[in-house]
């Protein structure tokens, strides 16, 4: 399967955890590979490494673009690409039975890695291995080639009112 979360709203990552948690519970093996995300620790690494079967491993550097990046874009663009390389590894490693590749859709958008890049993987991942893809912004050419996909929207958020992310909530 090829199973897309995306859109405005939040839990894309948190409905991507959660296959990994249930394939975990059936004795599976499942690897998350974060983009984007910078190095603050969050609630989801913790978790992970106290749950047999699941790995998580980030590369990103964080935001890009809104102000607050401390990198340069190649800097982003080279910590992207080693996560992509890491992601064709675990797909091709057929040692997973899931691999998430959580804010994948932003490092698109960003332009540190192409959708043709993402597209070469769907196109080449071994059928016993599951693959979801997280972000915010559809890629029309990536969820046609999707087997489930789910739009996340955003009814409301604290964030519009000036409130920041909460620990235990938002990472």
């Amino acid at each position: 399967m090829i199973i897309s979360y995306f859109g405005d709203g939040k839990g894309k990552t948190t409905a991507a955890l959660g296959l990994a948690l249930r394939a975990a519970g059936h004795g599976k093996k499942a690897k998350i590979i974060q983009f984007i995300k910078g190095d603050w620790e969050s609630g989801e690494e913790l978790a992970v490494k106290k749950i047999p079967g699941l790995e998580l491993e980030k590369y990103g550097l964080g935001f890009i673009g809104f102000g607050c990046d401390r990198h340069p874009l190649r800097d982003h663009r080279r910590a992207a690409q080693r996560g992509l390389l890491a992601a064709k590894q675990a797909i091709n490693s057929q040692k997973y039975f899931v691999v998430i590749l959580d804010e994948i859709f932003g490092a698109i958008e960003a332009r540190v890695i192409t959708k043709k890049q993402v597209l070469d993987l769907l196109k080449n991942k071994p059928s016993q291995v599951s693959l979801v893809l997280t972000g915010r912004k559809k890629i029309k050419e990536i969820i046609a080639r999707c087997d489930l996909v789910s739009e996340i929207k955003k009814i409301k958020h604290p964030f519009d009112r000036g409130i920041k992310a909460i620990k235990g909530l938002d990472y």
